[in-house]
């Protein structure tokens, strides 16, 4: 049974054994999850857009000379003065990546994202439609910088690694530095595989190891003849994105290729594995491929992109019998867009996107949070709306995610073919610490870095009204017991709180300034948050106060774990 299956179990049970119990409050069961990979906020790099550190490999000359093939450096036309986008290869790396750990770790990151590694095709595609400045859905004079054109699952791509410094090496590195690397997988399609001009290399082929076991041969899905032809039986002769092949989950040779492929980088140091487009491939092919991935590695986590905002699409990927895989939390983010983007929405649009109490979701607290990635516009708020964002998701509910360059704010509010996956660079690095975000951020990441209750406490809310809110974070397990309050303040001005709900008596540490107040039984806790500002208090302390009690109780046992 999965490590996601088993903390679901074990939340079930205790929240049975919890209701009306007659233990003492100090001795019982309070939390969100027991899932290990909740204590690392989540740092997610497109490689090749990060940072070059090793310009020998980023392979110049590849595609030749002719413009519609050429593979580096392939700006976007039509952009506006001063925009700019680029659907080539830029020269991020290995190397620049782990170059630059040390920087990701004091940020307060546990572990780095990044995006597939496997080998895609060395041109340009031909076919399909072209890319304009803002389009989406447009793959012609686009490369497979991102690395979501797989064509050989178990060898590296050329751009990535350096002479010693493959993909075991990078994960070894990252691990000296304290993060565990999550690696993007795709198992539902390949490359772009048809409506080239002339067949290029590489596009509808997938190699294993060097050895070719099928090809598109850049017909459309609707002229492949798999019960005839070998090599098009891994896929379906219908189509599904754009021009990507659209593989044949029901194949029991494409779960061979692939728990072989995912198993051998799984051995090479990956941590947890991201799947993208988990909703184009069915159910069942999830359940036999988390299972024997699990066999190998047993308890891997892995949470999957199902790019929709309604919570009960995506939550079946999360239950037991569909495999147990977490999912970014699309739902909460298209709240989280409005609450902190320009429109600075009331912050009790986000209570009903949380689902602590008989939701969808096997459980919300695995679920990865997140305010914008890679295939959808960047968060679009000033400076305030990224550090008051940054300041939710580092202590509410879920493991927190964030993409390269929101540590400043970086292309802000630009979509795909508009400037959302340009080149970062070591110069942006270099400079990203004086900047107002990277600054907030570090603050909030590592108070949750250090803080069991933040990382995987029960959420109890107090208040989410206009500007502020209010929620207790409780954790008490093993050795383990910690109670945090939490106050943010989104306004312009310094806001005052007067919180009395469920406040246990106790000496409470300020995270922030180190402070203590002692609360008297019966009292009331009075704080300040600055304008754009967090206050977190911390009490080291087993559960004891009969209200918070009773509410951890009903939590507990009303929490859906499926």
């Amino acid at each position: 049974m999965s490590r996601l299956a088993l903390a679901a179990l074990a939340l079930a049970l205790a929240g049975c054994a919890t209701a009306g119990s007659s233990a003492p409050a100090a001795a019982r069961d309070y939390y969100g999850t027991l899932e290990p990979m909740a204590a690392d906020a989540v740092y997610f790099v497109v490689t090749d857009r990060f940072v070059n550190g090793d310009p020998n490999n980023d392979q110049r000359e590849q595609g030749g000379p002719d413009p519609a093939t050429r593979s580096f450096d392939r700006p976007v036309a039509g952009a506006p003065a001063g925009e700019s986008d680029n659907i080539g290869y830029l020269g991020g790396d290995f190397k620049g990546l782990l170059d630059n750990a040390g920087y990701i770790r004091d940020m307060g990151f546990g572990a780095v994202w990044l995006t597939p590694i496997v080998d895609n095709p060395d041109q340009a595609f031909t076919g399909g439609e072209a890319v304009t400045w803002g389009g989406a859905f447009q793959d012609r004079g686009k490369t497979g910088y991102h690395g979501y054109w797989g064509v050989d699952f178990f060898r590296l791509d050329e751009h990535l690694p350096s002479p010693g410094l493959d993909f075991a090496a990078l994960t070894a590195g990252l691990k000296r530095h304290g993060l565990k690397t999550v690696l993007d997988i795709v198992a539902n399609h390949g490359s772009p595989s048809f409506t080239m001009p002339q067949d290029q290399p590489k596009y509808g082929e997938i190699y294993r190891d060097g050895v070719l076991v099928a090809d598109h041969q850049n017909l459309p899905p609707e002229r492949l003849d798999p019960q005839r032809e070998p090599l098009h039986r891994f896929f379906r002769p219908q189509k599904d994105l754009v021009q990507l092949s659209n593989l044949d989950d029901s194949n029991p040779a494409l779960l061979e290729y692939f728990v072989d492929a995912y198993s051998q980088w799984l051995d090479q140091g990956a941590d947890a594995l991201r799947i993208d487009t988990i909703r184009h491939v069915p159910m069942p092919f999830w359940r036999s491929f988390a299972a024997r991935l699990r066999a190998k590695r047993p308890g891997l986590f892995m949470f999957g992109e199902a790019f929709d905002y309604k919570a009960e699409n995506i939550a079946p990927f999360t239950w037991a019998e569909n495999g147990g895989v977490s999912v970014l939390d699309f739902p909460l983010k298209e709240r989280l867009a409005e609450v902190f983007g320009r429109g600075r929405a009331d912050y009790a649009r986000l209570d009903e996107r949380l689902y602590l109490q008989d939701g969808p979701y096997a459980n919300p607290y695995e679920l990865m949070t997140f305010y914008d990635n890679h295939d959808m516009a960047r968060l679009d708020a000033s400076d305030e709306g990224f550090i008051d964002a940054n300041h939710w998701l580092f202590t509410a509910r879920g493991i927190p995610v964030i993409y390269y360059g929101s540590e400043t704010g970086f292309q802000r509010g630009r979509a795909e073919h508009a400037g959302n996956r340009n080149y970062y660079g070591q110069a942006r690095v270099d400079a990203g610490a004086a900047h107002p975000i990277h600054a907030a951020l570090k603050r909030i990441a590592r108070v949750r870095r250090d803080s069991p209750a933040l990382q995987r406490g029960l959420q109890l809310n107090v208040l989410l009204q206009g500007d502020r809110a209010a929620f207790y974070r409780v954790y008490q397990h093993g050795d383990t017991a910690q109670i945090a309050l939490v106050l943010l303040n989104k306004g312009d001005a310094p806001a005052d709180f007067v919180v009395a709900q469920y406040l246990q008596a106790g000496t409470w540490r300020a995270a922030f300034g180190g402070a203590e107040t002692v609360i008297g039984k019966g009292e009331s806790l009075r704080a300040q948050v600055p304008a754009h500002g967090v206050q977190v208090y911390l009490l080291d302390a087993p559960v004891r106060d009969p209200g918070l009690a009773a509410a951890l109780d009903r939590a507990m046992a009303h929490a859906r774990r499926r």
